[in-house]
């Protein structure tokens, strides 16, 4: 409960930090929307997606590439608070050692619904629409959420782990593009090489987006090419890949800031 209560204090430590610099948010969500609006109206064309309008298809991947980017944030975020020695300073603070982790997590969490938010009425007026009921719209942003919080616990480590803010900009970013493009975000995997298709279908981020094309009812029509339990069973896939991933990274993170903070 303690770190509960510390981590909240120095996530909104990083909000006001947002308000101050608003920079910050406008150009972590003008990337997504220019995703968005080339995808749907220049590649949009030549992409075909049987049973479903491609804008409608497109959505879901976008929503998921956004919150993986934005995930870079956590990393870029602690690595400054490295350089600059505010890290010492929480460490002469009498609060939780988790806190500072908790906090910077929960905050670019608040982040990206903020930046989801601006690019679902971006989807709207380009032509997405959900065709379920509201539980599955709501339940389907609840899980896209709890990806990116799990894959801030990947970049923390990165961060951590690093001795710049420069690295850490570098490394947080360059193994999101092929883990967002070798996906089924933005073309079916049936079209793919065979091997390329059984890497993208078994890639989170694939079970990601099919499970919120189902929940919002942008699925299309049934590929029947592709198959495995990813594919047959998305929700389930989705939520042991995000278990396994805050499994393993929230330790190797509270240990990456341990000796971070030492050195």
């Amino acid at each position: 409960m303690e770190a509960l209560v510390d981590g909240w204090v120095v996530a909104k430590r990083n909000l006001i930090k947002i308000k101050r610099v608003p920079d910050l948010l406008i150009f972590s969500t003008i990337q997504p929307i220019m995703f968005v609006l080339l995808f749907a109206y220049v590649f949009g064309g030549s992409i075909k997606v049987p049973g479903i309008s491609y804008r409608e298809f497109l959505m879901a991947g976008i929503f998921t590439q956004t919150v993986a980017f934005g995930s870079a944030l956590t990393g870029v975020g602690l690595a400054e608070d490295m350089t600059k020695g505010i890290i010492d300073r929480f460490r002469s603070l009498p609060m939780s050692r988790a806190a500072v982790l908790v906090g910077r997590t929960t905050s670019d969490l608040l982040n990206n619904v903020l930046v989801v938010a601006v690019m679902a009425i971006c989807g709207l007026i380009v032509g997405w629409r959900t065709h379920t009921n509201a539980l599955e719209v709501i339940g389907g942003f609840g899980l896209l959420f709890l990806f990116g919080y799990a894959m801030s616990w990947i970049s923390a480590t990165i961060g951590l782990s690093v001795r710049s803010v420069e690295v850490a900009q570098s490394a947080g970013f360059i193994w999101m593009f092929p883990l967002t493009f070798l996906s089924n975000a933005f073309v079916p995997t049936k079209d793919m090489p065979l091997v390329l298709q059984r890497i993208a279908d078994w890639n989170p981020v694939s079970a990601i987006v099919l499970q919120l094309r189902g929940m919002w009812g942008n699925k299309g029509l049934p590929v029947k090419s592709t198959s495995g339990f990813p594919v047959e069973h998305p929700g389930w896939y989705s939520l042991v890949a995000i278990v396994v991933i805050l499994a393993v990274f929230v330790p190797l993170s509270i240990r990456a800031y341990r000796k971070a903070a030492s050195r």
